[in-house]
């Protein structure tokens, strides 16, 4: 190992720079969002820190090229990186709370929380170069050969931490991992050891295993209303109780984004436009069979599987984790005979099902940061095809009916109009100025509906909410031109 020391931790660290990357977008989420504005900017900056500790690194390692320096450089990463779960609560969630701008947090969190240790590991290629001590013919050979071994590692940690480490371990596991490796990786480079340095790394190791301990205590105190932090293949995701007034919530929150809530005391749903969804039980009476994409807390479901008996529904979810919270926090009978749930993305199912349907319930939109791949004409075309005569497509949609933010409902309206063959709109709270976001429901329907006029009175308050007069100038989103999505 000694004679291959430099190598190893050539290919470690780049692989570990690659892990803090994609824990630093998981950390940041929550706060921050997913977007691709804000991976632009977490790898935007992670490269800054990467190209500026090349650069200092080339630097250092000309002016003083030993293997103790490179140690205690590493060490110095290991402790910028142990202060992570510290930082996100003192720093990323404070700002979030002052702040709007969300690229801005973005920037700023990933510049001192992630760029700080990024550039230290960035450090050790120059430094590795240098400390081969090859002759001046074999350089360009040498730096290839370290630059290779950077990359190599970079892709292992990119595929490893992604497919493996974030689902199965989560962030907070392989924040103290990379501390540890980075620890060891210090102790193994350093020279002629002595009972003092020994002393002083064993300290040094106690106290940084205190700082990421410490970093889940504050988390833990600042953050009383989170029940469980997951980290899953996808996404972080967060089941929090939430107190109203003489009312008690629990939510499942992805990213910045509430995805559903319920009623601690009655189980009962939250977010009013999923009683929209009923629509289909008066535009198609004989429905039977209904698909829904997007399955979150199951929050939906469940309240189905209750009221319709003599009904079934399928449920599109890609992420197994998020069944596994609605069985464990929201009450999801996972074996009801009724319910069968695919663990699959929601373009794929439309694309490939053989199952036919009379509803497609889509709640898979989360305001423009939507998978743009279920907004297209092709998407909605795939839907049409697997429903049965007389089926329908109902869409929640946030968005703004007039103004700036108008644009999702607009594209998506003139999509389902080149579809299908009668097209409404609602809105779920008319009292919402029609300029400011909100819960549009969109419904397609092919051919003609058909519609059980015996439950008219029970659905009347939902169908006054129509907006008859609505039209759109917007072209028709496709595979090719999709101008709205994440």
């Amino acid at each position: 190992m000694k004679k291959y020391k430099i190598e190893i931790t050539v290919f470690l660290c780049g692989a570990l720079g690659m892990a803090l990357e994609l824990v630093a977008a998981r950390v940041l989420s929550p706060y921050v969002g997913s977007s691709n504005l804000i991976w632009t900017t977490i790898i935007g900056v992670m490269l800054t820190s990467m190209s500026i500790g090349y650069w200092i690194g080339g630097k250092l390692a000309d002016k003083d090229p030993s293997s103790n320096r490179l140690s205690n450089l590493i060490l110095i990463g290991a402790i910028f990186t142990s202060f992570i779960p510290i930082l996100e609560t003192l720093l990323v969630k404070k700002f979030s709370s002052i702040s709007q701008n969300l690229v801005l947090i973005a920037f700023i969190a990933s510049g001192i929380i992630f760029g700080l240790p990024s550039f230290i590991l960035a450090t050790v290629s120059p430094y590795a170069v240098k400390l081969k001590d090859k002759k001046p013919e074999e350089i360009g050979k040498l730096s290839g050969k370290i630059s290779s071994l950077s990359t190599i590692g970079s892709i292992v940690g990119t595929f490893v931490s992604g497919f493996i480490l974030i689902p199965t371990l989560g962030v907070r596991t392989i924040i103290f991992s990379i501390t540890i490796i980075l620890l060891l990786l210090s102790i193994l480079l350093f020279e002629n050891k002595s009972k003092k340095y020994f002393l002083m790394i064993t300290i040094l190791g106690i106290s940084l295993i205190g700082i990421i301990f410490l970093g889940k205590v504050v988390f833990d105190r600042e953050n009383k209303d989170i029940i469980e932090d997951v980290d899953s293949e996808y996404s972080r995701i967060w089941v929090k109780k939430v107190e109203g007034v003489g009312i008690s919530y629990k939510t499942l929150q992805v990213d910045t984004g509430l995805e559903s809530y319920i009623n601690q005391e009655t189980g009962e749903m939250g977010s009013r436009y999923l009683y929209y969804y009923d629509l289909f039980d008066y535009f198609q009476k004989d429905a039977k069979d209904v698909l829904l994409i997007g399955g979150a807390a199951y929050t939906y479901p469940n309240y189905y599987l209750k009221k319709y008996e003599d009904k079934k529904i399928d449920v599109s979810e890609i992420d197994p984790k998020m069944t596994e919270i609605a069985t464990r926090q929201f009450n999801l009978d996972i074996n009801n005979p009724r319910l069968r749930v695919y663990h699959q993305d929601g373009r794929s199912f439309l694309n490939y099902s053989k199952n036919k349907y009379d509803c497609i319930l889509i709640d898979a939109f989360k305001g423009l940061n939507a998978p743009f791949e279920l907004t297209t004409y092709e998407a909605m075309e795939n839907a049409k095809n697997i429903l049965n005569d007389n089926g329908i497509v109902i869409t929640n949609i946030i968005s703004s009916i007039d103004g700036e933010k108008s644009d999702f409902i607009k594209y998506e309206y003139s999509t389902y109009k080149a579809v299908f063959d009668d097209v409404k709109v609602y809105q779920v709270l008319p009292q919402v100025e029609p300029e400011k976001e909100q819960n549009l429901i969109l419904v397609g329907i092919k051919g003609k509906s058909n519609i059980d006029e015996e439950k008219y009175e029970q659905y009347q308050e939902i169908l006054n909410n129509e907006l008859t007069n609505f039209s759109s100038d917007k072209k028709i989103v496709t595979d090719n031109y999709a101008p709205i999505g994440n």
